[in-house]
């Protein structure tokens, strides 16, 4: 499976420090309120079990399906899960994805969310944010990293459903795509 990769970008030793460090922060941000995590599969579904471990709070947790691509690219649609959102209203909601790079799913999400529910508070946490310009002005509260426009997998990201189980972040090789 490594032979897909052409580079470890971010080793599995720096992820799990940057997740207590998140954890912390959302921990102290969250203090003395109950919070409830929305996470976006299955992108986030690594990520956002480890995370949720390491949080010094009483969680509650749901999640919703959402998937903007195809391949290598956006499809420049966001097919949201038919199953209904959960109760959200009065709650602090924070929805914890794998990347941000359109904003298109992130931003379908938030505007569902406002507009079928109401939650007390609403941010958002990714593990990965691209610099780069976006479809939709979207704005993370709580990044684990800031990456280039190139296109990872592992930890939980994929291509064509493949590689989530990596257990870093790396870049997907030129030979992998299409296989």
């Amino acid at each position: 499976m490594e032979q897909f990769v052409e580079r470890v970008l971010i080793p599995t030793d720096a992820i799990q420090a940057r997740l207590d460090e998140l954890a912390q922060q959302i921990g102290h941000d969250y203090q003395g309120k109950e919070l409830t995590v929305l996470a976006v599969l299955n992108g986030s579904l690594i990520f956002a079990a480890d995370l949720m471990r390491r949080i010094p709070l009483t969680l509650k947790l749901d999640c919703i399906s959402a998937s903007s691509y195809h391949g290598l690219e956006s499809s420049g649609t966001v097919d949201l899960d038919r199953i209904p959102l959960p109760n959200l209203e009065g709650r602090h909601v924070l929805i914890i994805d794998d990347i941000l790079d359109t904003g298109l799913t992130l931003s379908a999400i938030c505007e569902r969310l406002l507009k079928e529910t109401a939650p007390l508070s609403l941010k958002l946490c990714v593990l990965l944010r691209k610099l780069k310009q976006r479809v939709r002005p979207v704005t993370a509260d709580y990044v684990g990293f800031e990456i280039g426009d190139e296109f990872v997998i592992g930890y939980g990201l994929d291509y064509c459903e493949h590689y989530r189980n990596l257990p870093y972040i790396g870049v997907l090789a030129e030979s992998a795509r299409g296989a």
